[in-house]
């Protein structure tokens, strides 16, 4: 049924007196009809915008017939001139429409500031992200921090109230001893806890490294690599299979396979993107660190645990995606390691690019290991490599450029990009802590 609604107020004239006289409303109803057919959409219906001029007397001009070429045109044409008219990218964060049914603003606790917004991104893809309170480092800061933040200690206190909580904690906090630098991903091969919990219990430790060898890494607070030649083994290696047929196989023969695929790829705002589960502070409180669904085979001690091979390298193994972060340490293979220890006590500088190395030895490190990734899809698909001819001892020596003018070749002609997403990724990680 439709259903026509009109407000009338009528409003009084004001007299001498101090009394304040309210006007008087009215409603009108009239009911126009019935409506036979109804159309409900699942997605937010599309936008329009229009090029119009506003001229001096505020009169609108269509700008239709100028802007669009609608037969082909002289050079004439594309030399007017005219206003640019670019639409945003994006009208709406949201594809699909909301029901708020009028419902007034939020209203917050005292001392609640709004997210910062730049002028240049009013409509973002998402909700501005909650900080984890974690601290960042860049390579070129004079001083490291040597405690955490208070709202660190706060919201790890306010999540951490059972033992088993207390219990990562305490693995965790031996797990720095050892080692003062990690990646996320070893110590998520290293103990069991949630990946929510450790969002909150890592910014608790440990300050995260934005640049230098050591980006992307956590680093135990009061602990500063740059001055300590011994912590050339924690520095971080870029290292990202090689593809192409200047290496003897075409990305769809590679073993290893992208984690996204550009051709099943949703935005965010999609309407078919699956609704993943909400993890609150309550479901935190009940020790989600080891608690899972029901029907889980995998122990408590290991049900979150990562595999070993998500951040050491073997010889005869595979990576588990085209991209990964390692660390020298990491790379357990007696070559690689020969590389790294050249300039074992001859350590004079640290620099930005090769730490406590000596220059070029991370592009000698993805050489070899580039050699070995190929030796490996060698032996388990040799057909890749039948029109390819070797050497007489059977080991093909690849001359790989280093530098600026390895990475502008492979822009050219690799033909994949690395897994994007992957947990692996230190662009991943580091969204998670913004």
């Amino acid at each position: 049924m439709l259903l026509k609604v009109k407000r009338r107020t009528k409003k009084k004239k004001q007299l001498d007196t101090e009394e304040q006289i309210q006007p008087e409303v009215r409603f009108e109803m009239e009911i126009l009809g019935t409506v036979t057919t109804v159309y409900k959409f699942q997605g937010m219906s599309d936008f329009q915008y229009l090029a119009m001029h506003s001229g001096p007397d505020g009169k609108q001009t269509s700008m239709y017939d100028k802007v669009l070429m609608l037969k082909p045109e002289k050079e004439e044409f594309f030399n007017k001139e005219l206003p640019l008219y670019i639409p945003p990218p994006i009208f709406s964060r949201l594809d699909t429409p909301v029901d708020y049914f009028y419902r007034p603003d939020i209203q917050h606790r005292e001392g609640y500031n709004n997210p910062q917004v730049s002028g240049e991104n009013l409509i973002g893809l998402s909700r501005a992200r909650r900080p984890h309170n974690a601290i960042f480092v860049n390579f070129d800061d004079e001083e490291i921090p040597a405690k955490p933040l208070d709202a660190a200690v706060q919201t790890w206190k306010k999540v951490c109230t059972n033992p088993v909580d207390k219990k990562v904690e305490e693995e965790l906090r031996k797990l720095f001893e050892v080692r003062p630098v990690w990646s996320r991903n070893a110590v998520k091969a290293n103990i069991s806890v949630h990946p929510d919990k450790l969002k909150l219990l890592l910014p608790y430790l440990a300050y995260y490294m934005l640049t230098g060898p050591w980006r992307s890494l956590w680093v135990r607070f009061g602990y500063d690599p740059r001055k300590h030649p011994e912590a050339k083994i924690y520095q971080v290696l870029d290292f990202r299979i090689r593809c192409g047929m200047k290496y003897g196989y075409a990305p769809n023969d590679m073993p290893v396979k992208a984690k996204r695929s550009t051709y099943n790829y949703s935005l965010p705002i999609t309407v078919k993107k699956q609704v993943s589960h909400t993890v609150s502070v309550h479901d935190l409180k009940q020790g989600l660190g080891t608690s899972g669904a029901s029907g889980a085979k995998k122990p408590a001690s290991s049900r979150y645990k990562l595999k070993e091979s998500i951040y050491i390298f073997r010889e005869g193994a595979l990576p588990p995606y085209r991209q990964m972060f390692y660390q020298l340490c990491d790379l357990n293979v007696e070559s690689l390691q020969k590389i790294i220890r050249r300039n074992d006590g001859t350590e004079s500088e640290c620099t930005e690019r090769d730490g406590w190395c000596l220059p070029k030895t991370s592009d000698e490190l993805r050489d070899t290991m580039s050699l070995m990734i190929k030796q490996i899809i060698r032996s388990t698909r040799p057909a890749l490599f039948s029109n390819t001819t070797s050497s007489a001892d059977g080991k093909e020596q690849l001359a790989y450029e280093s530098g600026e003018d390895e990475d502008d070749e492979e822009e050219e002609e690799e033909d994949f990009k690395p897994s994007d997403g992957s947990e692996n990724e230190m662009e991943t990680e580091i969204l998670d802590y913004v």
